[in-house]
């Protein structure tokens, strides 16, 4: 199969910026064999690579990527590993309460996965901690979200706390939201530190990485072979982590959402707007509604400094334009202005887009395609947690193993089918302004 397009993603990722220069790439050249080969080196395709080092050991294992480690969607998100119910087209993320707690179960499968890989490997807090986020809510009708999650975090039986508008205040020195409702056992990453780190731990097992190699075809002969621009990789079996660029090797087609998220950081503050600033050096925090805007403040590597994270595009072509990243942008200008009146001589250093994928009735895609071909991909909003996840149990079912959460993810349908072309992109695009039009305050 030839693959029909290459991923683009929009702008710098600021989380990658802040880092050194990597060492330079190894792209792959010439032709190869290998036990196991992994597409994709995101969340999904890194703990896939790790799951086989542990239970394939002596087993080659090689992994292709088609941009940088850092550089591509893994690099791009606002780094929560959310362990709760986190739907985002839901009002206020919960859904069916057994579903709910079936989700919980296995996201909080992926978080460990993660925080195994983080310790064996040595990750600083900055890149890995467990502590917990806070849903802000800016709106009386944001408030209303955050108590009705709440009344079904207890239903659950999850441990949250309430805080107030001075509470938050004293946070996030801001005096822009009524309330908050904290969560304890989400997990903060910097996503670009984070999954680099893995990576460089994974190398040192003994895994071969190759970066600035995408797939350009996938084909089956007796083994799969996979052909990059200067290479090409012979293995029996095959795991695609490539979330929604399944497309692009022809499977899921008409399926997957494909949907960017924006963000912006801004410059490292000097001491003095530190000060003016106030509040805790470090926190995360997600909007009461889905559609608001997640705001972090960090403080290590690069300096002091705050990301804004909002607005959503529906877009099939899984590339956006320059012009779009700069509309947004101002966008990014207001959000920030309303919350930090305060550091308006503050601006931002990096802007960038980042590529999510859903489907309508919100399950991956974790199943065998094909002999000797394995997915992990559809990660709907939450690629950190579930995709860590799902490059777990996708390596588990090439090699045969079985558990009640990949019984459980064999078992679920499939994505449902989305509406043509260019009815599901108008909908989608339209149904998105609407959602943001009413959660206007929470922007």
């Amino acid at each position: 199969m030839a693959v029909t397009r290459l991923p683009r993603d929009p702008g710098p990722t600021g989380w990658n910026k802040l880092l050194a220069n990597p060492q330079p790439a190894t792209p792959l050249a010439g032709k190869i064999t290998a036990d196991w080969l992994v597409i994709g080196a995101g969340f999904a395709g890194l703990a896939a690579a790790h799951r086989l080092s542990k239970k394939a050991k002596g087993d080659k294992i090689v992994v292709l990527d088609a941009v940088r480690i850092g550089d591509g969607p893994a690099g791009r998100n606002s780094g929560f590993m959310i362990d709760l119910p986190h739907d985002l087209t839901s009002a206020d993320y919960g859904g069916a309460l057994d579903a709910d707690v079936a989700q919980t179960q296995d996201n909080r499968l992926g978080i460990t996965h993660a925080r195994e890989m983080s310790n064996e490997y040595g990750l600083s807090a900055e890149a890995f901690v467990m502590s917990g986020k806070i849903n802000g809510a800016a709106t009386t009708k944001g408030h209303a979200h955050n108590t009705s999650f709440a009344k079904h975090l207890t239903a659950m039986g999850e441990p949250h706390e309430v805080y107030d508008a001075a509470e938050m205040r004293e946070i996030t020195g801001s005096d822009y939201y009524q309330s908050g409702l904290f969560t304890p056992s989400t997990a903060m990453i910097q996503p670009a530190m984070y999954i680099r780190g893995i990576a460089e731990g994974l190398r040192k097992d003994g895994v071969k990485i190759h970066e600035d190699s995408p797939v350009t075809d996938l084909k089956r002969e007796d083994d799969w072979i996979a052909t990059t621009p200067n290479g090409r990789v012979t293995a029996p079996r095959v795991i695609l982590a490539v979330n929604g660029h399944l497309n692009s090797f022809g499977y899921a087609k008409s399926r997957l959402m494909h949907v960017f998220t924006y963000a912006s950081m801004t410059r490292a503050l000097s001491p003095q707007e530190v000060a003016k600033l106030g509040g805790h050096a470090i926190w995360g925090l997600t909007p009461a509604d889905p559609v608001g805007t997640t705001v972090r403040r960090i403080c290590g590597t690069g300096g002091d400094r705050l990301i804004i994270r909002n607005r959503f595009t529906f877009d099939p072509t899984m590339e956006v334009s320059a012009k779009r990243i700069a509309k947004v942008g101002k966008d990014h200008d207001r959000s920030f202005m309303r919350r930090f009146p305060n550091l308006g001589d503050v601006a931002m250093e990096f802007r960038w887009g980042g590529r999510l994928c859903l489907s309508r009735n919100n399950v991956q895609v974790i199943s065998k395609l094909e002999p000797g071909l394995f997915s992990a991909c559809c990660q709907n909003g939450l690629g950190t947690a579930k995709g860590t996840l799902a490059g777990g149990l996708a390596a588990d079912l090439a090699l045969g193993q079985s558990s009640p959460t990949l019984s459980r993810a064999l078992a679920a349908d499939a994505p449902m089918r989305l509406p043509p072309e260019p009815i599901s992109r108008l909908g989608a695009n339209l149904y998105l302004r609407w959602q943001e039009g009413r959660a206007f305050g929470e922007l």
